[in-house]
């Protein structure tokens, strides 16, 4: 069978050459992508709701709330399970990974991957975990585009360009917003905006919501419309809300980091698991809200309905004092994260994108309602446009995409008369986090690492190169006490090289270079041949290249800042070979070429 299939693949892989182009073909997929990207989302979404509705409906509202304590926990074990006796493989971040799969893995993504999080996120989400269901969908339409790319043998740009695809397919579909959706595969893939990949992007995104609206029809998550007008004196409140939404990303991104730094230094997966899922059960027992994703609770505060929202609260406060509910709403802000990073180091499989919302949301209330009960405005403002500009800004600020924030709610709300404060509050939230985060929560550790592909084309390219490739190995070493006549008679006259490393024969380190011109005055004095030897005539390489340490660009600069034309390599000490300046700049020329070619 599976040669039978190889051999159609052949034949068709032979026509699409013959007669259709390579754009004409990219298009084509494209469209493939975008529907099933949409198609995961609708399975993703589908089986989390019947999960939800099953345990919800008959066990919690019937029974007793205490089972909120238990599902979570139970969720994990169940995920655990999974992926440890069925797919035998761990699960990341959707979204980083595939971000590192760009970076450093040419964009080949693990085929398990394409059902794995289709399996374990609507686990996670619909027993309770407090995380998303957009990054692992982005995750499972970026496995399916990766290795439908593999398999019709597409090269690394247009790879990259369909996982964009697949983004965008996924996002469009889960919130109907095609526009959006596009811009998100822009800013957090640091794809080029150029047409030959904005048209691919938008086949995509029309392709996956055109899925969505045959499974889903009008049905979507965030069902707002815009009741209250800008008003030009809201502007001021604005801004502060702007300020606030760029603290408060910042407060995500450190909690986060921190709990899972905390996580990964649990070696056994049982204890975080127990550990976070014994957390995360305790939160959701006293604080309900924090259960599952948490758009019913958006949805709530946006359309006012505080009561649905904050009911069932474990201490029973009195919700009819305004400042009681203040608290509350801020203590679900706060906890929030908590929640999701709880989830996350446990084992769960899902995403940050719905929790941003959700303390967005919430947190805009919050300052909206402040406001408007100090008593200093003789008019209040509008609580639902703070809830909606709030969203925008604390999506700019945690995930570093301004343009997508905007674009999301001016777009779901159906119109674009808040595009004014969602501009202000964006660009100020992301610029205050920008300058004390200098990465999203989704890029933070690839980009401490120096793998993250950005808009910077150079350093984009760097990123995509492998430095191993550029390693030259044919240098002939010497020893620290080999003399000048064994240097001319076994390294010099059959060399074709003008270096010499110098290295200790039993540790194999690198102690110094020789270079040719400082062995001419010298080399045909036969009075110095075993006079004169190699530790005395080798000197300190201008930089060293640590092949375990260094990225490209650190090799780069090192070239750059030394003006050397060869610099040596070592890993955990020992000399590996050289880099030459002549060979890593061919390769950076043909990855460029690479690069730009789609």
């Amino acid at each position: 069978m599976q040669t039978q299939i190889r051999t159609w693949l052949t034949k068709f892989l032979v026509w699409r050459f013959k007669h259709i182009s390579h754009k004409q073909f990219v298009y084509i997929i494209s469209i493939v992508v975008g529907f099933l990207s949409g198609v995961g989302a609708v399975a993703i979404k589908n089986f989390t709701y019947f999960i939800q509705h099953i345990l919800e409906g008959n066990l919690i509202e019937k029974y007793h709330t205490a089972f909120y304590f238990i599902f979570p926990l139970l969720g994990l074990i169940i995920v655990y399970l999974i992926l440890t006796y069925f797919f035998r493989n761990k699960i990341t971040q959707g979204i980083p990974a595939t971000l590192f799969a760009i970076s450093k893995k040419k964009g080949i993504i693990e085929p398990f991957k394409m059902i794995a999080s289709l399996i374990t996120a609507p686990i996670t989400v619909g027993f309770g975990g407090s995380v998303g269901l957009e990054g692992p969908t982005v995750a499972t339409g970026a496995a399916i585009s990766s290795n439908l790319s593999r398999m019709l043998h597409l090269n690394q740009a247009t790879r990259t360009l369909l996982i964009g695809c697949a983004a965008a397919g996924a996002m469009s579909s889960l919130f109907k917003a095609p526009i959006a959706a596009i811009i998100f595969a822009i800013e957090v893939f640091s794809l080029d905006l150029t047409l030959v990949s904005l048209i691919p992007l938008l086949l995509a995104s029309i392709s996956a919501i055109i899925t969505s609206y045959f499974f889903f029809g009008n049905d979507v998550l965030l069902p707002f419309s815009v009741q209250d007008e800008f008003l030009l004196s809201d502007i001021p409140f604005y801004i502060l809300l702007g300020v606030v939404a760029g603290f408060v990303s910042i407060y995500f991104t450190e909690t986060f980091e921190r709990i899972q730094k905390l996580f990964d230094k649990i070696s056994s997966p049982i204890k975080r698991l127990f550990i976070g899922g014994i957390g995360i059960g305790i939160l959701v027992y006293f604080v309900p809200p924090l259960f599952g994703e948490g758009f019913d609770v958006i949805n709530s505060i946006v359309q006012g309905n505080l009561n649905e929202a904050l009911e069932n609260n474990f201490f029973n406060l009195d919700t009819s004092s305004i400042w009681v509910i203040i608290g509350l709403l801020s203590g679900l802000v706060f906890l929030k994260v908590i929640a999701s990073s709880l989830t996350f180091g446990a084992g769960g499989v899902g995403g940050i994108f719905a929790p941003t919302l959700f303390m967005g949301s919430i947190m805009g209330n919050v300052i909206a309602k402040i406001i408007n009960n100090t008593g200093l405005l003789s008019s209040p403002i509008s609580e639902s446009n703070f809830t909606l500009v709030g969203m925008t800004g604390l999506m700019a600020g945690v995930l570093h995409a301004p343009l997508t924030a905007i674009f999301l709610i001016a777009e779901v709300t159906g119109g674009y008369e808040l595009f004014i404060p969602l501009m202000i509050t964006a660009a100020i939230s992301y610029s205050i986090t920008k300058y004390f985060m200098p990465h999203s929560v989704y890029a933070m550790e690839l980009g401490r690492k120096g793998d993250l592909i950005t808009h910077n084309k150079d350093h984009a390219v760097l990123t995509l190169m492998d430095l191993k490739k550029v390693v030259e190995t044919n240098f002939i070493e010497v020893s620290p006490n080999m003399s000048l006549k064994k240097i001319v008679k076994q390294a010099i006259v059959i060399s074709n090289r003008n270096i010499f490393p110098v290295v200790n024969e039993k540790t194999k380190a690198l102690e110094g270079i020789i270079l040719l011109d400082d062995l001419r005055p010298i080399m045909f004095n036969k009075s110095l041949y075993k006079k004169v030897f190699a530790s005395e005539l080798m000197q300190n390489p201008p930089a060293i290249i640590y092949l375990d340490k260094d990225k490209m660009t650190d090799v780069m600069k090192k070239f750059q800042d030394t003006g050397a034309w060869n610099l040596p390599v070592v890993k955990d000490n020992c000399y590996v070979g050289f880099v030459s300046k002549s060979k890593l700049l061919t390769a950076y020329r043909r990855k460029l070429i690479d690069f730009s070619t789609k």
